[in-house]
């Protein structure tokens, strides 16, 4: 959908004899029933004035295609302002401008990541020229008319705003600056755009390759299936093993059959290291190979930029990043749109969307009204904030509400914790989640390791770290303030002093080289594994006379996992008491099942490691710690 198509001979009249903000709302309702908020309006009407100068040039041909607010296959996004005709040998071009009136910003750490004024205060957002790159790379993966008719891609970024100051042109951005020229504030920067377009546009197009653009089938291309499908060949950490294969065949299999009139929901559920984002993943590359479209969705950023990342095998943004996002990403999406979703970490889910949590009506809802082929993978026991909603019955609860197809796997072969179902059996007995007969440790099923000294641990983790694959993490009992402060410690206990995840790492922390030295909370791990966890257990859970008490109050007071508890506790006690125990306890037992070989457990309270010591059958620590191996 394009919401504003002319010539640029047209814009500029539209431009010079209207309000364009105007004509472009009026335009955008027509076609959607919707309207737009005022900082939308006054975007268009600050940004396209200075567009019409730049098209207002000797040499940019009056029936150049003009679209403004084009829409991107696969999302709710909209290139601001796009531009088409034919190259000096006859080329079809489309030049792709990034608009923003951004006046400052600030430099982040991370990898295309940028701080400026958004909303209602500074916020990490991606640097325009990435933006405007990763736009033309969706459209050259997924746009038939761009990769079967010869079209090009030429993606720009204009702030006419900011004036150059070394932070938004700094060296850290230059690989995306080079993909998406930037241009800023200033006559020399508009020059400079005018002859990229000019180098671009030679002649106009009458709006004919707009409109290829603008029709083209939506289907991966062949070029980005086989390059998906080359990254898993050799590649031992996405093989396929057991029921994990035999659950993929069904996946496809319903995939492959589902429809807008036959839709289909799946159901995996699958306790800590049975695979499910493997299984995930191959089921995203297999689909594409198959000329389908479809997107890996978690609604924690953890697991899909560290796996995004392994299938890609670089720590920067790639241009298959688009293929995973959240789950708050589907509130707009027209109905049935993809031909799969993967939903990994489904416990995750929340009801409401956006920064505020004030969007769109129920995340379950809308993934399965936007797919024909919904695949939810799901461990209840993994739920680990209030906001947490995915449960197998709500899934089905919407399924049926759209007509479709449920079907419902396991997967029971367990590959973490040594592969050890016994390690979780009694896990969930020492943590009186579920009684089980497993109230001892089997020593030669997982190492189990318990500290009385917070540094031996970490020692010992760093000991362990020799294929950077051994992590720390901690319940959220501290406060984060090294996010203000670099130099602040963090997790201070007694004479052990570290630092929470580094926020430059952001969600790749796991897998960051110097990570080992910092601690990890839950939201930096969970679906993820190492092959040796460090966890230690706060003051939020104690052990008293033999009986596992939970206690919110000490958790750190910016902790979101459990946010409203306190109102919840005024309106419904039992219930919030519930709940805030199974979130705590939920916590525990997944940062406890993070490692593959082993698991090294301190606690800051003394009867509590008495407990878990006496748990795993000794009760004779071993030069300051005692062990299970």
């Amino acid at each position: 959908m394009i919401v504003y198509e002319a010539t640029q001979q047209q814009f500029l009249y539209d431009t010079d004899n209207d309000d364009i903000e105007d004509v472009i709302l009026a335009r955008y309702s027509a076609k959607t029933g919707k309207t737009v908020g005022p900082s939308e309006l006054a975007s268009w009407k600050g940004s396209l004035g200075y567009m019409a100068k730049a098209l207002r040039a000797p040499g940019i041909p009056a029936n150049s295609g003009v679209a403004i607010e084009l829409h991107l296959p696969q999302s709710s996004k909209r290139i601001d302002f796009t531009l088409t005709g034919h190259g000096p040998a006859g080329e079809k071009n489309v030049v792709l401008v990034e608009l923003k009136q951004w006046s400052s910003s600030k430099q982040s750490h991370k990898d295309a990541i940028v701080v400026t004024a958004l909303g209602k205060g500074m916020n990490e957002t991606v640097h325009p020229s990435y933006q405007a790159w990763s736009y033309a790379s969706l459209l050259e993966g997924f746009n038939e008319a761009v990769y079967a008719q010869g079209i090009t891609l030429r993606p720009c970024a204009y702030l006419h705003n900011y004036a150059r100051d070394g932070v938004i042109d700094s060296s850290h951005y230059q690989p995306y600056i080079d993909k998406a020229p930037l241009f800023l504030k200033g006559k020399d920067e508009l020059v400079k755009l005018r002859s990229f377009i000019q180098q671009y546009i030679h002649s106009g197009d009458d709006k004919a390759v707009l409109y290829e653009l603008a029709n083209g089938r939506i289907r991966p291309s062949k070029a980005l299936a086989d390059a998906l499908s080359g990254l898993l060949k050799g590649n031992p950490e996405f093989v396929l093993i057991d029921d994990q294969k035999e659950v993929y065949e069904a996946a496809l299999a319903a995939i492959q059959g589902a429809s807008a009139d036959q839709p289909r929901v799946l159901i995996i559920e699958g306790g800590p290291g049975t695979g499910k984002t493997v299984l995930a993943l191959n089921l995203l590359v297999k689909l594409t190979a198959k000329g389908l479209v479809g997107k890996y969705v978690s609604k924690n950023a953890a697991p899909r930029r560290v796996y995004e990342t392994k299938l890609i095998g670089t720590l920067t943004r790639t241009k298959f990043s688009h293929m995973f996002t959240g789950s708050g990403s589907f509130i707009d999406v027209e109905p049935n749109l993809f031909d799969a979703l993967v939903v990994d970490e489904a416990h995750r889910l929340n009801e409401k969307s956006g920064l505020y949590g004030n969007l769109g009506e129920n995340q379950i809802k809308e993934l399965i009204g936007s797919s024909k082929c919904t695949v939810f993978f799901i461990d209840e026991a993994q739920r680990v904030t209030l906001a947490d909603i995915g449960s197998k019955a709500k899934i089905r609860q919407y399924a049926q509400a759209k007509g479709a197809v449920i079907e419902e796997y396991s997967l029971a072969s367990q590959f973490r914790c040594s592969g050890s179902d016994g390690y979780l059996a009694w896990l969930d007995n020492a943590l009186q989640i579920r009684q089980t007969a497993n109230d001892h440790l089997n020593p030669e099923s997982y190492e189990f390791q318990i500290f009385d000294d917070p540094q031996a641990l970490h020692d010992a983790i760093k000991a362990r770290n020799s294929a950077n694959k051994a992590r720390v993490v901690a319940g959220y009992c501290w406060p984060w303030l090294s996010k203000k402060d670099a130099y602040a410690d963090d997790i201070v206990i007694g004479d052990y002093r570290r630092q929470w995840n580094l926020s430059q790492d952001g969600s790749l922390w796991i897998v960051a080289p110097q990570s080992v030295e910092q601690v990890g909370c839950i939201h930096t791990c969970q679906g993820l594994e190492v092959d040796y966890i460090g966890v230690i257990i706060g003051p939020d859970l104690i052990v008293r006379n033999g009986r596992v008490v939970t206690d919110p109050g000490q958790r750190d007071r910016f902790d979101k996992s459990i946010k409203g508890y306190k109102k919840l506790s005024k309106m419904n006690p039992e219930l919030a008491q519930r709940e805030t125990e199974a979130i705590i306890k939920n916590t525990y037992r997944t940062l406890m099942t993070r490692g593959m070989k082993g698991c090294y457990l301190y606690c800051t309270d003394p009867e509590t490691a008495a407990y878990f010591q006496q748990a795993i059958g000794t009760s004779e620590p071993v030069q300051g710690s005692s062990s299970v191996m």
